[in-house]
């Protein structure tokens, strides 16, 4: 019977039948709707809670709600995106379905490990899936683990109801919800290749050796571990070193290579900040402090003071810009940043940070790589063999106008000797006043002690100090040596593979030697950065290192005998700089005697030296400043102006 039939069959049924029908099914309705009371469909919070669809955050957002910076951290209390607007995007991008890889190549003080560290609390509390932590060394992976990982757990609400601290350990933590995490080191093969992980951080990547133990390359290890997640995510985290460093080579390789563009406030026009562009008054005069007050940044564009109370406006307007143009499908992401753009760091701080660097190679090269985001490039790719030398206009053999300290070094050799004798003045000016070589120890004498060298200030000079290379004939040199103690001092260039971090060291010598000698050992490559810097700049420049006119051709061959070359240690895989004579050009001896030269002149004190006209009036402040023993520092002062 159809629907339609049956309705039609009720309709007709007598009235008081279909009265009795419908009390009965009032009758049914009324017990059915008792039987499922209000009281029968109470939940409980924890029911409730249960099927409560999770909430759904970008890695920022989650951060801004959850992430609470422990006591440590120079701003501590709840995490603000917004203090540092050019994170965003970068933390953002662990949403993005699309992206396999992240780089980050940050200068120092502007939050990248705070950034990966919300990457990772996110990754632990939203995604629930596994993670790995690689840091340079087993030993900074535990140091870590207290210090950053477990105090940012304990202090976000949800990690910390996660966190199972019985079942935990130090290089493994464990949740109640059977999630992990894996801290490890990059030489440790063992902890690289423990479990299948979907996250993996990678930390000053830059640090990491070549090879883990005896296996392959730990970043490759640990990548290998993610290899049963469609989804997997590699984040690598460094400031850069040199330009085949880990971070710089997955910088270039992304398929995105990003920059952060702020407006200008005058113009509105969009930049990069660069180092360029940071100003201060010439009026400084090499004042570091008064350099840090002043400085400034001046717009590219309309030429406009750019101040610190302007910096953080710009960042919130700033955005990242793609550099590069894909070929492909991006599936990695990089972004660059130096610390110019910190919030914490001032223009003048940047500049008071060069200034204070420039002239040291090794803090140089810490400014570049930690402050300014960008690798070493070594003098391997600028070739000594181009290098064209500054040159002046005085006569050889003559000591110019305010060169008033003759510095002597000597290259010893089986059966002669290489020598080159120069001035300084103020400013660390050094002038080639003449070089040769010597046949006997009789003839140095003559050189060093006896001669005196006209000068166009008006009184002739003779040689103040005098370096001699002790590293061959050692015993003819400390007798050498002790016969002229106020003037000849012995040096010695640092031992093959021996790194030094201090320009030289000194030690005293007793042994055979009547009234003792003090012995400077040398950082060979700090003096060779040092001269090869200076004797590129302008004549008139601070500091630059001059050649005579029409210096001959032998004496910049010698020069250019050596080049600055990267050695891979074959054990640990960790690359150095170090110089290294050129096949081609056996001949290095004036190249160590320029080297001696300025090693000998930073120990006689000639950063000291001031222009005549203020040395007078300054005179016992200076001599106050100086060793006058006749076995170190600047010597009897009878020989200031021999």
């Amino acid at each position: 019977m159809s629907v339609s039939q049956a309705t039609s069959k009720a309709m007709r049924a007598p009235v008081s039948t279909r009265k009795r029908k419908q009390t009965k099914d009032s009758i049914s309705s009324k017990k059915f709707s008792q039987s499922i009371s209000p009281l029968t469909f109470t939940w409980t919070a924890a029911e409730i809670e249960a099927f409560r669809p999770p909430e759904r955050y970008t890695v920022s957002q989650w951060a801004d709600k959850f992430r609470v910076l422990p006591g440590t951290n120079a701003e501590p209390g709840p995490w603000r995106t917004s203090r540092t607007p050019y994170l965003r995007e970068p933390m953002d991008m662990l949403n993005n379905d699309m992206i396999e890889q992240i780089v980050l190549c940050f200068g120092a003080q502007i939050g990248k490990t705070e950034a990966e560290l919300n990457m990772i609390g996110y990754a632990l509390h939203q995604s629930q899936a596994p993670v790995m932590m690689v840091y340079p060394t087993k030993e900074l992976a535990e140091f870590n683990s207290d210090k950053r990982i477990k105090a940012m757990l304990t202090s976000s609400e949800p990690l910390e109801r996660m966190y199972d601290a019985n079942a935990s350990q130090k290089l493994e933590i464990n949740f109640k919800n059977s999630n992990y995490m894996v801290l490890s080191g990059a030489n440790s093969p063992s902890s690289l290749a423990s479990r299948a992980v979907k996250y993996v951080f990678f930390d000053e990547i830059d640090k990491y050796p070549v090879f883990s133990g005896k296996e392959a390359n730990p970043i490759k290890l640990a990548t290998e571990r993610t290899k049963t997640f469609v989804d997997a995510k590699h984040v690598m985290v460094s400031t850069p070193t040199i330009e085949n460093g880990n971070i710089w080579r997955a910088f270039k390789s992304a398929h995105e290579q990003k920059e952060y563009y702020v407006p200008c406030p005058h113009c509105g026009t969009y930049q990069i900040l660069k180092f360029k562009q940071i100003k201060w008054p010439e009026s400084s005069d090499g004042n570091k402090d008064l350099i840090r007050d002043t400085a400034y940044y001046e717009c590219e564009h309309c030429k406009e003071i750019i101040h610190d109370k302007h910096k953080m406006e710009m960042l919130r307007q700033g955005e990242w810009r793609t550099e590069n143009v894909p070929n492909c499908r991006v599936r990695s992401v990089a972004y660059h940043l130096s610390s110019i753009y910190s919030p914490w760091v001032s223009f003048g701080k940047v500049a008071q940070e060069f200034y204070a660097s420039k002239d040291s190679p090794d803090l140089l090269m810490n400014f570049i790589n930690s402050w300014l985001a960008e690798p070493w490039r070594s003098a391997k790719t600028k070739s000594t063999q181009n290098i064209t030398f500054t040159a002046s206009n005085y006569e050889r053999g003559v000591v110019p106008d305010k060169a008033t300290l003759l510095i002597a070094s000597v290259d010893v050799q089986l059966d002669h000797f290489w020598w080159e004798i120069r001035a300084y003045a103020p400013g660390v000016k050094s002038y080639l006043i003449d070089y040769g070589q010597a046949s006997t120890w009789d003839d140095l004498e003559a050189i060093i002690v006896d001669r005196e060298y006209p000068s166009e200030y008006g009184e002739p000079r003779q040689v103040m100090r005098a370096g001699i290379d002790s590293g061959f004939r050692t015993d003819e040199v400390y007798q050498f040596c002790a016969r002229f103690p106020e003037i000849c001092i012995p040096v010695k260039g640092s031992s093959n593979g021996t790194t030094m971090s201090a320009p030289y060291t000194m030690s005293s010598i007793e042994k055979g030697v009547i009234g003792g000698l003090k012995l400077y050992v040398l950082n060979t490559d700090y003096w060779k950065d040092f001269i090869f810097a200076r004797m590129v700049r302008p004549a008139d420049d601070t500091g630059t290192i001059h050649l005579f006119a029409n210096c001959p051709q032998e004496y910049m061959d010698h020069l250019r005998s050596e080049e600055k070359q990267e050695i891979r240690n074959a054990k640990t895989g960790e690359v150095t700089v170090k110089w290294k004579p050129l096949t081609g050009h056996p001949t290095n001896h004036l190249l160590d005697t320029c080297t001696y030269n300025a090693a000998v002149a930073d120990i006689a004190g000639v950063k000291y030296l001031m222009d005549p006209e203020d040395e007078e009036e300054s005179t016992a402040e200076v001599q106050s400043s100086y060793d006058y023993s006749p076995v170190g520092g600047i010597g009897n002062t009878n020989h200031w102006f021999r």
